[in-house]
């Protein structure tokens, strides 16, 4: 007769999360060997056996869980694919959650699928870093695309993307430009309005024109371009490529040459800013890649029981045909 004891004793006993005994049961190559025999000796005491065919079965695959922001935007459907890849390689499956922009759905997602995943990968994460932390404490945790204090993550380097765009810029000429930032919630939205806010403070013969936040959508960019419009700078910096995107539409329908009267710029380099004309300066973000660095991050925390150095991924600047010389702007 199996014994009545449940995962649930083990893990109680053993002072680890429920996650992890299933773990340590179905893929104990992917915990760390400590953690490993503690568990394994506090179900020997306990007698505990697993179901055949239960969670814990040899068999089946270490699952992954992936909670993405929204993927209708492009730039979350390439991490999500490199994040497959390597699962994929490893033997492991993904299960994909899209919160919708919606921090609220974000923190009643992570608490229904933390306790049924080996491990989480929350890309852009919206919510506060205590609720992150609370389900890193019971569940291995990467974060991809922000940095939570604890937990290992996998960024790109925002600085050195959003001062390539302004350094072309100014290079061009261009001495009074406007930031169209994303959403308020948004942590890289606040990454990327620092390092424009610390360019202008450093370079004093740029303006800067801080436009607010937008949807980071093709809809953002109407409001956003009709304000750098009113506000008279000759270059627009948008939070991501959908928004630069949505900016260039606007700017034709009110008769604006890009870029003979506005440049514009963007981030991500999604494939439909070649599709544009002109076609968009962006600076390209190695995504596909921070996919499947994260997967990478994830198994060895899993398997050392301890943070890995969190890697930052380069951001290159792409110039296309939407920036050029900054127009020659009379007194009146």
């Amino acid at each position: 007769m199996r014994s009545s004891t449940t995962i649930r004793d083990v893990a109680a006993a053993a002072e680890v999360s429920i996650s992890t005994v299933s773990r340590t049961m179905a893929h104990p190559e992917l915990v760390a060997s400590g953690t490993r025999e503690h568990v394994l000796a506090i179900a020997r005491d306990l007698r505990y056996r697993p179901a055949l065919g239960a969670s814990t079965d040899r068999a089946r695959p270490g699952m992954l869980g992936l909670v993405v922001p929204d993927l209708e935007n492009p730039f979350f459907g390439l991490i999500a694919k490199g994040v497959q890849a390597r699962a994929r390689s490893a033997g492991m499956l993904v299960v994909v959650s899209d919160i919708e922009e919606d921090g609220m759905l974000e923190r009643t997602m992570l608490e229904s699928i933390a306790s049924g995943v080996d491990g989480l990968i929350l890309c852009s994460p919206r919510g506060d870093d205590e609720n992150i932390l609370d389900v890193a404490r019971r569940v291995p945790t990467v974060t991809a695309n922000r940095e939570v204090t604890g937990v290992p993550s996998v960024m790109f380097d925002e600085d050195r993307g959003m001062t390539s765009s302004l350094r072309h810029l100014q290079a061009l000429g261009h001495r009074r430009i406007a930031y169209a930032g994303g959403p308020l919630q948004s942590w890289t939205h606040r990454r990327r309005a620092q390092a424009v806010h610390r360019f202008a403070e450093q370079e004093s013969d740029v303006g800067l024109i801080d436009l607010g936040s937008f949807q980071p959508y093709l809809s953002g960019g109407l409001g956003a371009a009709d304000q750098a419009l009113a506000a008279g700078v000759t270059a627009i910096v948008a939070f991501n490529d959908l928004l630069a995107l949505g900016i260039l539409d606007r700017l034709a329908q009110r008769g604006v040459r890009v870029p003979e009267d506005m440049s514009v710029t963007g981030i991500d380099n999604v494939s439909a800013a070649t599709y544009v004309r002109p076609h968009l300066t962006t600076v390209d973000v190695p995504r596909v890649r921070m996919g499947r660095t994260a997967v990478d991050l994830l198994l060895s925390t899993m398997h050392d029981g301890a943070p890995a150095p969190s890697p930052i991924l380069p951001a290159e600047l792409i110039v296309r045909d939407s920036t050029a010389v900054a127009p020659v702007v009379v007194d009146r």
